[in-house]
């Protein structure tokens, strides 16, 4: 049997005693804490290096594979806690098909891949989400993220020459917040304030977090992601092993393992909704030997999944940049074999074309 083979569709977990699994996942957990890991002997961090025949800048980047149990591989630090922003999205999209409200609405493959996605603001992502809001009965002024600029720049700077507003349909995070609202009219909780900490629908995204990572997420430094809904610092070891347990759910009952099950075929299946043209999500899966689940999160981590392994990855650049973390993504993925040689050597040129230098990692 593949991995796919379980679902037929994005919406399949079944919506039958939605108040009493309801009422089980607003209790609060108390059974895991945070925890160290000390089981395995990490390599050195990766370091990404741009030179100019000497070197000119450099990036150290943690990087953690972890199965449905643990942490198996390291580069640099498993226990530092970062905060995973976007790249936590797949677990953050699991309630959406567990509750019942993806079936209850007719959520489609791609309107699920929106919701675990930062998409690039590009036509189509802005009409999609767009359509998903009216059947829902909302429009883009419930969402709770705020307008942004599109992440796809030929579409920002036709939006400026023609004077078209930058909305929240553009914010990357606009299919996650319509998700979110979809949960809300599902279970007939008010909508509005739905990304504060205390709303129902937080208190369920947040448990489904708790149980992908093995946190007990009360004890767990927190604030705000910058589209206004909660977020936590955890190790990167329990991210990755979040992702591990997004592709291997068979600890969980059978609703939470078919809705994670969901997420990540759509994911797999559909990289240019869950990010946009020419970002690594779409690029990387392009090439790849083996089915990716990739997911990238602001100051610098990168995240992914193995279906046919059963593997989580984490990766976080210490100092926040994005190229450091695409970087050694790649690098990872190479080492691992799950994409040829070569995404992660990128040459450097000036103003004329002029190939004057290059970025790589380092990897032992």
């Amino acid at each position: 049997m593949s991995f796919y083979s379980r679902t037929n569709g994005a919406a399949r977990a079944r919506p039958g005693n939605c108040k009493r699994r309801l009422q089980r996942q607003l209790t609060p957990r108390t059974a895991n804490i945070i925890q160290t890991w000390g089981v395995i002997d990490p390599s050195p961090p990766i370091r990404v290096l741009l030179t100019r025949d000497a070197i000119e800048s450099e990036h150290l980047v943690d990087a953690v594979i972890a199965d449905e149990n643990g942490p198996i591989r390291a580069w640099g630090r498993v226990d530092a806690p970062i905060i995973p922003r976007s790249a936590i999205k797949a677990v953050q999209a699991v309630p959406l098909v567990r509750t019942g409200a993806a079936h209850e609405y007719g959520v489609s493959d791609v309107e699920l891949a929106l919701g675990a996605a930062s998409h690039s603001g590009e036509p189509g992502h802005v009409a999609a989400v767009s359509a998903w809001l009216e059947r829902i009965g909302r429009g883009p002024e419930d969402l709770e993220c705020g307008g942004d600029r599109p992440i796809f720049e030929p579409e920002a700077d036709r939006m400026l020459r023609e004077g078209e507003p930058f909305t929240q349909l553009h914010n990357c995070c606009s299919g996650k917040h319509t998700g979110f609202l979809t949960i809300a009219r599902h279970l007939g909780f008010e909508t509005r304030g739905y990304i504060d900490r205390d709303h129902p629908v937080q208190h369920l995204v947040t448990e489904v977090v708790e149980q992908f990572t093995g946190l007990d997420l009360s004890r767990a430094t927190n604030g705000r992601d910058g589209c206004g809904i909660p977020t936590f610092s955890m190790p990167a070891a329990n991210l990755a092993m979040a992702l591990a347990r997004i592709v291997r759910p068979g600890r969980f009952d059978d609703d939470t393992a078919e809705a994670a099950t969901s997420v990540a075929r759509v994911m797999v299946e559909h990289p240019w909704w869950v990010s946009g043209t020419d970002r690594p999500e779409v690029t990387l899966s392009e090439v790849a030997t083996e089915p990716l689940l990739m997911k990238g999160g602001a100051e610098g981590v990168m995240v992914a999944a193995f279906p046919e392994r059963g593997w989580g990855l984490a990766v976080k650049s210490r100092d926040g940049s994005r190229r450091g973390a695409d970087t050694a993504f790649a690098a990872v993925l190479e080492t691992l074999g799950a994409v040829p040689p070569g995404p992660s050597r990128t040459e450097i040129t000036n103003k004329a074309g002029t190939v004057v230098g290059e970025m790589y990692a380092e990897i032992e």
